[in-house]
């Protein structure tokens, strides 16, 4: 129970000190400056119907020859890389990161403990 409120506590305090620093961005003159230039930027953005990547065609020409950012998701065989799943055995604790179905160790667990309740044990899905 100890630990819950330790962790409360530490929360807490990141919170406040967050904060603090929230509002000491929000009196800096530098940063109204860029956001003000921004939203300018997207009024005369809507005003002219253009969008980001427009302007920054406008105004790099090679921006259209880089790399997509979606590209990243891509193996190359051109299928779409599958998602990393973190699997975390509330039983023994032991964590499991892998993008295929087929690991050792999860199959293991589906045959012991079943595919549900194996699937339920997912702590994170990412990229």
């Amino acid at each position: 129970m100890a630990s819950v409120l330790n962790d409360y506590l530490k929360k807490e305090q990141l919170l406040k000190q967050l904060q603090e620093e929230l509002q000491e961005l929000q009196g800096n003159s530098e940063l109204k400056k860029e956001l003000e230039f921004k939203e300018r930027l997207q009024g005369l953005m809507t005003e002219h119907g253009k969008l980001a990547r427009d302007v920054c065609e406008i105004l790099d020409p090679s921006y259209r020859n880089t790399p997509a950012k979606s590209d990243k998701g891509v193996s190359k065989d051109g299928r779409k890389k599958r998602l990393l799943k973190v699997y975390k055995n509330p039983h023994t604790g032991e964590v499991v990161e892998t993008r295929g179905g087929n690991h050792k160790v999860i199959q293991e667990w589906k045959a012991e403990f079943g595919n549900e309740e194996v699937v339920s044990w997912i702590v994170e899905e990412r990229a």
